[in-house]
């Protein structure tokens, strides 16, 4: 695909604005497949970043702050780093630290709505900038069995709230409110308008999020 470009949004027609190729800071096959499914020309780098705990406060920047530090840690330009949480009555839940971790996150989630943010940075000539999308998620009762059977399958270790929406545990779930891409990892959008837009502001928040912009799902 290398060459294909892509228009950016807001160009006009005739005029096309190609990306170059991206460095894709994560080891994240998922997020893998949605930029190869766009079309996007990328190399995988995954970021060395250790993700810290949760300190408090508004998740959404917590999960901002992951992507920055993820797309700031690697060579090369443009650089998209990406991190999702979910979050369950004010608690953050990232990957599951092991088998009882990703249990105990599961139970929690059982017959209730959660919410998934996931937020993307992207680092290049222009500096840095990034922004975040949310989505709501219902899972249907779960049975002590079926938690049982989903982490021996080894599954749930390497994703954020211990589940995935494209894998087995898409039976759990019941709806989605919101752009799927953002609960399994990369909302496609919310990069393009990164991409297009070169940064007028320091920190997180800008460009504004998609979440907050397109659908007010609180």
């Amino acid at each position: 695909m290398r060459g294909r470009g892509r228009r950016q949004p807001g160009a006009q027609p005739g005029s096309p604005e190609p990306v170059g190729k991206l460095v894709l800071a994560s080891a994240s096959p998922r997020r893998a497949d949605l930029l190869r499914a766009a079309g996007f020309d990328f190399d995988v780098r995954p970021s060395c970043v250790v993700e810290w705990p949760y300190p408090g406060g508004d998740p959404a920047e917590y999960a901002e702050a992951l992507a920055r530090a993820k797309a700031d840690g690697m060579d090369g330009e443009p650089v998209v780093g990406a991190d999702t949480i979910v979050v369950v009555d004010g608690e953050v839940f990232g990957k599951p630290d092991g088998a009882r971790a990703a249990s105990l996150m599961l139970h929690r989630l059982s017959g209730r709505t959660h919410e998934v943010v996931t937020a993307v940075a992207v680092r290049d000539r222009h500096g840095m900038r990034s922004g975040h999308d949310r989505a709501r998620v219902s899972f249907r009762a779960l049975r002590p069995a079926e938690v049982r059977a989903y982490v021996a399958s080894g599954e749930p270790l390497d994703k954020a709230g211990a589940y995935g929406l494209q894998g087995a545990a898409a039976e759990f779930v019941t709806a989605v409110e919101g752009n799927p891409q953002t609960v399994i990892g990369l909302p496609i959008e919310l990069l393009e308008r990164l991409l297009a837009d070169p940064p007028r502001g320091e920190g997180p928040g800008y460009p504004p999020a998609a979440g907050d912009v397109a659908a007010d799902l609180s």
